[in-house]
């Protein structure tokens, strides 16, 4: 079995190289925010996978986790990454869908804290291994219904939500500070697309822009 200073470390496709490609390919996709592709370039991919797939931790594709649930492909994480920071300084973000931690990962490189709620409780425990061995220590992670009103106090700079749905989460909104954004996967009534949407929090109330195509698994109800 490979030891974690050799996950960390990586060989062969999963060295320090192999990622600085992953990092070039992103920005030839179109990705402009260097905060972000320094963060990316920053977090291992491949020991946030199973070590079968590490081989592959890299290529631009979902990878499955466990749980029915996928770890998404490194341009969508860079993407909804760029949307949320919108070029700005990042001094708190709330996560929904934790998943195996990896994009809480990202985030944690450019934000001052990150606050990340998932309902599964297996991959609670997957992401709360891969974090730590990381040793972030700004990133706060709770088996909760992110669905939902969390009932914290809570106000943050971004709200990034990593499952699709047909509905903005209205309960989540009030946590997002005077020009905060949240992103998310949002599908329009009637539609099977889902598009990467940003509600952004201003002073006459909430403006909604559309952006790329994308496919996420479905926001769920309650804990599991």
């Amino acid at each position: 079995m490979a030891t974690l200073g050799s996950r960390l470390s990586g060989i062969g496709m999963t060295s320090a190289r192999t990622r600085a490609r992953m990092v070039e390919r992103l920005r030839e996709q179109g990705i402009r925010d260097e905060v972000v592709l320094s963060a990316l370039n920053a977090v291992p991919r491949h020991i946030f996978v199973d070590e079968a797939l590490a081989i592959r931790a890299y290529e631009d594709t979902p990878l499955p986790i466990g749980s029915g649930q996928t770890i998404s492909q490194p341009w969508v994480v860079a993407r909804m990454t760029e949307l949320a920071r919108n070029g700005r300084e990042l001094a708190s973000v709330l996560e929904i869908g934790t998943g195996c931690g990896y994009q809480t990962a990202v985030l944690a490189q450019i934000a001052g804290e990150v606050y990340t709620v998932e309902r599964i409780a297996a991959l609670v425990n997957k992401a709360r291994r891969n974090l730590q061995s990381l040793k972030l220590k700004n990133v706060r992670l709770k088996h909760g219904d992110g669905s939902t009103d969390l009932g914290e106090e809570l106000a943050v700079d971004a709200i990034v939500v990593t499952a699709g749905t047909a509905h903005v989460p209205a309960a989540l909104l009030k946590y997002l500070k005077p020009g905060g954004r949240m992103v998310l996967p949002l599908a329009s009534p009637g539609e099977g697309v889902q598009r990467l949407t940003v509600i952004e929090a201003g002073p006459a109330g909430f403006r909604e822009q559309t952006f790329d195509a994308v496919r996420f698994v479905p926001l769920l109800p309650g804990l599991a």
